[in-house]
């Protein structure tokens, strides 16, 4: 028995080799490509993999990105190609390349017939627009952005690509001499060459979505607005960054960009020669002259984020507030983590993750007058006031951290979202918007038990790390990643998170601006999971009374910015004294302290 089991096993085994169904060599329009064709278990489904396709030429420093010029012969697509050059962690050295530009493609297969007219998911990364890869974080060659879970969960294809971060992606001088926006060119050029040569790969040209996180959230929003892409994007889903997050745009970009001069030797005082300059220095240089500091900074570390799209008049031709009727037909689907904020006020304020370590209201005030610099004295106040109205009912240090969080998540990610969300509902045709909040606490042993999901936690989910990596994770984090990647892929193919390939666990209603609806995602999806009206006092202050306060200093005032040496806090926001703004009332701190905390 044991002979015939074993001989039935091997014409099994040569059966499905047989009737594998693969791609092999596919012309792209630089030539034949080939990569792998990957079986899923042993007698599972098959994928195609392609690594390392080029999608434009090697680039040239702060210049546009140009066409490849195509190869002979056929080329192996096996492995992933160097991240584009950008600062190391340490930021005491570089890596990656100048030649950066290549994309990676997974094409799920059935076992006989080749895949055709499917769907198309391509992913922009995140990292402040200062770093990152397409295939991400790799522990072990276990890459983060491996797209091989959502593309044979959800029968579609994912493609992953490069663009240029950092100095060398955003460096501008904010006229014709240096327009900057080259990450975003080339993050263009990557959707536009899979426009062209996705059919060749068994993808659907005009079933098009872009997916992102962060800098890549607020990325795939500024593609939608930018008149560049009109026809080649079907769909959009912007995760913890849109276009109008405060971080999303430079207003100043001459002052960085002198700052780079100073510091590599070229001229400052003129920015034809400026540029000249900086074009033939070495690009190590320019991308180290740049550095940003994560402790003991004056200010919150937004204001030391220097390389960032600009408005050029060209690529993105106006603030993109203005923009939106270019999506007016792109299918739009945003959210954010209900603690976004949790990483960048931990880098503000350290003690927020530290149990023996309180906070104050002063430390509290002194953060939100640095995120109100542009509304002066009254910004502070009326902002202050309002985040801690619940400490006269609970003045624990837990409620106040929260504050601290909250306020960093709506100020860097939820209120730019509902904004980008209403914007886009207002200037819809014929497109659908959803909206979500994800809210499965965060699986770092290090924070408090009280931190919900943080910025970046919900990429895991969506890549499907908890089916990649079993081992590492609980039932209940695969039935949050198999939910995930159902809505998202369901939502790529037809526009609705509830219509298509995958199963979904409860319905998503459409976002509407009558009821502000949102999904909010965790372990226990349900009907109850569909929610309205997130955070509504908030987003009305900031859009309403906010607002209307009269602006003291120009947007996006000149900051210094981060250096290594004693340079590196920004010009203070109003007075002489470097400690921010007054105390809300009376001269001295005991005059307003007890009032506020509910003494």
């Amino acid at each position: 028995m044991g002979h015939l089991e074993l001989a039935v096993l091997g014409l099994t085994c040569c059966l499905a080799v047989v009737s594998a169904a693969k791609l092999g060599v596919v012309y792209t329009e630089g030539g034949f490509v080939e990569g792998i064709n990957k079986q899923l278990g042993l007698f599972g489904d098959y994928v195609d993999i392609f690594k390392g396709i080029p999608f434009a030429a090697p680039t040239k420093a702060l210049e546009n990105p140009q066409p490849h010029p195509g190869w002979e012969g056929t080329l192996k697509a096996t492995d992933f190609k160097k991240r584009c050059l950008q600062a190391t962690i340490t930021q005491d050295n570089t890596y990656g390349d100048e030649d950066c530009l290549y994309l990676n493609i997974w094409v799920p297969q059935g076992k006989k017939e080749v895949s055709r007219d499917l769907p198309v998911m391509i992913w922009i990364y995140g990292g402040a627009f200062l770093m990152g890869a397409g295939q991400g974080a790799n522990f072990l060659s276990n890459y983060l952005y491996d797209g091989e879970e959502i593309a044979t969960r959800g029968n579609v294809i994912v493609v992953t690509f490069n663009y240029r971060v950092g100095p060398l992606g955003f460096l501008s001088t904010g006229d014709a001499n240096l327009p900057g926006n080259y990450g975003l060119r080339d993050q263009h050029m990557a959707i536009a060459w899979v426009k062209r040569n996705i059919a060749a790969f068994g993808g659907d040209p005009n079933n098009i979505t872009i997916f992102g996180e962060s800098a890549g959230g607020a990325s795939v929003s500024l593609q939608t607005l930018s008149p560049y892409n009109k026809g080649l994007i079907r769909r959009a889903i912007s995760q913890s960054g849109v276009a109008l997050s405060p971080w999303a745009i430079q207003k100043k970009p001459l002052f960085w960009a002198k700052k780079i001069a100073e510091k590599v030797g070229c001229p400052v005082d003129d920015t034809s020669r400026m540029a000249k300059c900086l074009k033939i220095t070495d690009p190590r240089a320019l991308t180290l002259a740049y550095k940003m500091p994560l402790t003991g900074t004056e200010y919150p570390v937004l204001h030391y984020l220097g390389f960032l799209p600009v408005v050029d008049g060209d690529f993105i031709p106006d603030d993109p507030m203005n923009l939106y009727a270019n999506a007016a037909d792109v299918d739009y689907l945003a959210g954010t983590n209900d603690m976004d904020g949790h990483m960048f006020a931990s880098l503000d304020m350290p003690a927020i993750n530290k149990n023996k370590q309180d906070i104050t209201a002063e430390e509290f005030y002194k953060l939100v007058s640095g995120l109100t610099m542009t509304k002066g004295l009254r910004g502070a106040n009326a902002t202050f006031d309002l985040y801690t109205e619940p400490w006269a009912l609970d003045s624990s240090q837990e409620t106040k951290k929260k504050t601290v969080v909250d306020f960093e998540t709506d100020v860097l990610f939820l209120m730019p979202t509902e904004t980008a969300l209403v914007q886009h509902r207002a200037n819809a045709k014929s497109a659908k918007t959803y909206a979500y909040l994800f809210s499965l606490p965060s699986r770092m042993p290090v924070y408090p038990s009280w931190v919900g999901a943080d910025h970046a936690d919900d990429i895991q989910y969506v890549f499907g790390k908890p089916f990649a990596t079993p081992l590492g994770y609980r039932s209940q984090h695969r039935t949050v990643s198999k939910a995930m990647i159902a809505y998202w892929t369901n939502f790529a193919r037809t526009g609705d998170p509830n219509t298509g390939h995958s199963a979904v666990p409860t319905p998503w209603d459409p976002y509407t601006l009558e009821n502000s609806s949102y999904l909010e995602i965790n372990k226990k999806m349900d009907s109850s999971s569909m929610k309205q009206s997130l955070r509504t006092n908030y987003l009305r202050y900031w859009t309403l009374t906010y607002d209307a306060l009269p602006t003291t200093i120009g947007e996006g005032a000149a900051l210094v910015p981060p250096t290594d040496d004693s340079e590196a806090a920004p010009a203070p926001p109003s007075g002489d004294s470097e400690a921010g703004p007054t105390p809300p009332s009376g001269d001295s701190e005991g005059a307003w302290m007890p009032a506020v905390i509910g003494f």
